[in-house]
């Protein structure tokens, strides 16, 4: 049917549906015998005023009384008629309006006509040179009018009825004639409409758009729905005559309507989760019982639910498993149509409708299922085929659930206790609903993607297991702001340092979310590396800032370099058990918290330095000496920070959070992020707690010799005798070895190096610790860098830190204030 022609039956059905016609009864001469208060109410004459008089009277014009006439008797048009008219009101002015004529047959075989007429400017505006009849004659429909007209007397028998009618409600007219409706269609449905009926003759009042299921013949699938308008016609002398009933077949739109809801459901029901097994149950859930009585809703292989693969799973019984049953809805509690439980794999045959759509991305559609033995599921799934029979199962359609071109799964739609069998428009309605739930499932597939990259970029950028060592314990939080990928621009780090030191960082890039993370990874690598290098805090953070202003040079536009920017800020702190000192430098970050063993916190004055790459200022270190059992804190501003507070409030709220000596340090951590971090977060919040720790005395030997020769071989047995008294003379002989080396080495440059005042004594520090390791290092007051170098066989010299390199597990260098010091670690044994 074309646009067009759906416009027209629209507006007619509306018409009726909506405004309160006037209605007139003629008989076969044209004379008003029946008169609604609708019609009075219209031209203003009463029914006493018009009934028995002809109705042609009230047509102003000569040819709309000479076509009224000619429709009365041209039988090829079998007496109907519909057209624009002026009509004359009492008070003499004419009215434009709509008539609608139709013929009723009746017991005496004579036709009685029935007019509704309307207002003209309560109607749609069709174009003027149309009719309601043109109009209707362009639709391939009957050719009679699409409104059915009954005529009941006071007893609510039938006495007049159109042809339509029959068509409509699918009571014959032998059967309507001379009965009331209750008798010619017994049912619940019939003594409603009496009731209503019932309640017209009464009141005199008109019921409107009353909807009731029409009684087709036993051959017609579809059933049809009216709506109904009921009036009361009166006499000459104002008494009820009986009442007309004026109906159309709203089927269509009231489908239509209900399609609407349940999309406009849809909206509102799917997709509320980004979880796609909960968007399956959704769409499983909102079908049930709107459009089918059991729902399952199956997800291939490409969506990730969380569960083990479908191609890990093995045959069972000659079946594959091709889905994973993610939604699951029925009209029965415990859904007992179903073989698979949710979150379980689906196994089906490789020929079944359910494969076939798989690889087709076709609907399959089965209004009435073969469930007669010896069927396709008898042989290959007779499980399947017991539960159809068991459960009625009559009516079938698998629909594709179709993402970017692939086919995510298939939404299994069944009819069971409903009668009715699926229509070509319920198909659409499942079609539509997929479609639907599909850009929700596509959408968190889309997400759980992006979130497992986010966090496994995540768990590369950040540090594993991080650990202290002998230095410190830890203990950290890290609440990223965009908790859709769960990852975001701050970072820490805890790195193991050289002599039983240990190295806190944390840091802030600005922005959220991976690009944000992506810089982050750039410059925690960066800070690894500078860490590894064993320099100073305030050169590790010079050197960072140069690193960051390389990248922002290296990603910036050529033509517009100024809009390339990577800010951030960060506190590098080092501690060193065995001075208990801290030695610590900042850019442009807040400053670290310190908590006393006794519960007293303070922030310390630290320079405060330009956030990195700016390259504005030189960084300072400062170094404080802490008490054993002490808390640093190191944080990020997202954990102080309140829109509508000054930073120092959050310092104060900080400062009342870490005050509690009697938690772990672990639960003074989730404590202190759970009372600060704003709801919701608008920016990332980190923070790490390091308890001191310090070596006693018993685990550190220290000597100092003159920088001579000779000195080599009592500081090896210095050593030796001090690995004894640690219970590790297992390591005697390549301990005195790296002492040896070492120390020969040490002093040959020392002897060698100029800068020195050359006249002025030089020593040599030794330094033995024993922590998860066996350090030993050597002091000397040159700055120089000892390598490795690889010696030809005929060389005498330049085997020793080769050697070195050979014995100890690790080895390097690091600038101290009067020199240099190198050292070496040994891997101690477990239970050392």
């Amino acid at each position: 049917m074309g646009s067009s022609a759906e416009t027209a039956v629209s507006d007619v059905q509306t018409a009726i549906e909506t405004v309160c016609p006037a209605i007139a009864l003629l008989d076969v001469q044209g004379t008003v015998v029946g008169w609604s208060q609708a019609a009075q109410r219209l031209v203003g004459y009463s029914a006493a005023e018009v009934v028995g008089r002809s109705a042609g009277v009230l047509l102003v014009a000569a040819d709309d009384r000479a076509k009224a006439s000619q429709a009365a008797q041209r039988s090829a048009l079998g007496g109907r008629w519909s057209d624009l008219a002026q009509v004359r009101h009492r008070d003499g002015r004419s009215i434009d309006v709509r008539l609608c004529v139709s013929s009723l047959s009746g017991q005496d075989g004579r036709d009685w006509w029935v007019v509704c007429a309307t207002g003209k400017a309560l109607l749609p505006a069709w174009p003027a040179e149309a009719t309601v009849e043109s109009l209707l004659a362009t639709l391939p429909l009957p050719s009679r009018l699409p409104i059915g007209v009954v005529i009941r007397d006071t007893h609510l028998r039938c006495i007049r009825v159109n042809d339509t009618q029959g068509s409509k409600d699918g009571i014959p007219l032998p059967q309507r004639l001379g009965r009331r409706l209750t008798e010619a269609a017994p049912g619940t449905g019939a003594e409603t409409l009496e009731a209503v009926m019932h309640q017209v003759l009464e009141s005199g009042d008109p019921a409107m758009d009353v909807d009731y299921q029409a009684l087709l013949p036993a051959n017609v699938r579809s059933n049809r729905i009216l709506t109904a308008s009921f009036f009361r016609l009166d006499d000459g002398q104002g008494r009820a005559l009986g009442v007309c009933s004026v109906s159309v077949d709203v089927t269509d739109s009231r489908r239509a309507r209900e399609r609407l809801a349940i999309l406009g459901e849809a909206s509102r029901r799917i997709g509320t989760t980004l979880d796609v097994m909960q968007t399956a149950q959704e769409l499983a859930a909102l079908a049930v019982p709107f459009l089918a009585d059991y729902t399952t809703v199956d997800l291939a292989e490409v969506v990730p639910l969380g569960e083990e693969p479908l191609t890990h799973l093995g045959p069972q019984d000659g079946r594959i498993p091709v889905f994973r049953r993610a939604g699951l809805a029925s009209i029965h509690p415990g859904t007992p149509e179903s073989l698979f439980a949710r979150g379980e794999p689906v196994f089906v045959p490789p020929t079944s409708p359910f494969t076939g759509v798989l690889r087709s991305g076709k609907s399959h559609f089965e209004p009435m299922l073969d469930t007669s033995r010896g069927i396709w599921l008898d042989h290959h799934d007779p499980a399947r085929a017991e539960k159809i029979r068991e459960h009625a199962m009559h009516s079938l359609m698998v629909v594709p659930i179709h993402a970017r071109g692939a086919v995510l799964g298939v939404a299994v739609f069944v009819r069971t206790k409903d009668p009715r069998p699926f229509e070509e428009d319920d198909l659409l309605l499942a079609e539509e609903l997929v479609s639907w739930a599909a850009l929700a499932l596509d959408n968190a597939r889309q997400y759980v993607r992006e979130r497992s990259a986010a966090l496994a970029l995540q768990r590369l950028l950040h540090p594993h297991r991080p650990t202290g060592g002998s230095a410190a314990d830890v203990a950290w939080r890290y609440l990223p702001a965009d908790s859709h990928h769960g990852i975001g621009g701050d970072w820490f780090d805890v790195i193991p340092l050289s002599g039983a030191r240990v190295a806190l960082v944390v840091g802030d890039v600005v922005g959220h979310g991976i690009n944000a993370a992506a810089k982050m990874g750039q410059l925690r690598t960066a800070m690894r590396t500078l860490a590894d290098m064993d320099m100073p805090p305030d050169e590790v953070l010079s050197r960072l800032d140069e690193q960051v202003i390389r990248l922002t040079e290296a990603e910036a536009d050529p033509l517009h370099p100024a809009t390339t920017t990577m800010a951030a800020t960060c506190l590098y702190a080092v501690y060193d058990p065995v001075t208990r000192t801290c030695t610590m430098a900042r850019a442009g970050h807040p400053p670290p918290a310190i908590i006393d063993p006794y519960g007293h916190v303070t922030f310390p004055d630290l320079p405060t330095g330009a956030p990195l790459g700016l390259g504005l200022v030189s960084f300072e270190s400062a170094t404080l000496e802490l008490a054993e059992g002490s808390v640093l804190a190191l944080y990020t501003d997202g954990l102080i920070e309140a829109r509508d507070q000054d930073i120092s409030a959050g310092m104060n709220r900080l400062r009342a959070a870490l005050a509690r000596p009697d938690l772990t340090l672990d639960d003074l951590c989730s404590s202190t992020v759970d009372t600060l971090r704003a709801k919701p977060p608008s920016d990332d919040v980190t923070l790490l707690l390091a308890r001191t720790r310090s070596l006693s005395a018993d685990q550190v030997a220290f000597w100092q010799f003159p920088s001579d020769p000779a000195v080599v071989s009592r500081a090896r047995t210095l050593a030796a005798r001090q690995l004894t008294q640690w219970g590790l003379e297992h390591l005697a002989e390549s301990t005195e070895l790296i002492v040896s080396e070492l120390l020969t080495n040490a002093i040959i440059h020392s002897n060698g190096d100029c800068s020195i005042d050359c006249n002025s004594d030089r020593t040599i520090g030794l330094r033995l610790i024993r922590h998860e390791m066996l350090t030993c290092e050597v002091f000397d007051a040159t700055h120089s860098h000892p390598l490795v170098r690889h010696p030809r066989t005929t060389d005498e010299h330049g085997r020793g830190l080769f050697l070195v390199t050979q014995l100890s597990r690790r080895w390097g260098t690091r600038h101290v204030p009067d020199g240099k010091l190198i050292w070496a670690d040994q891997q101690l044994p477990a239970s050392a």
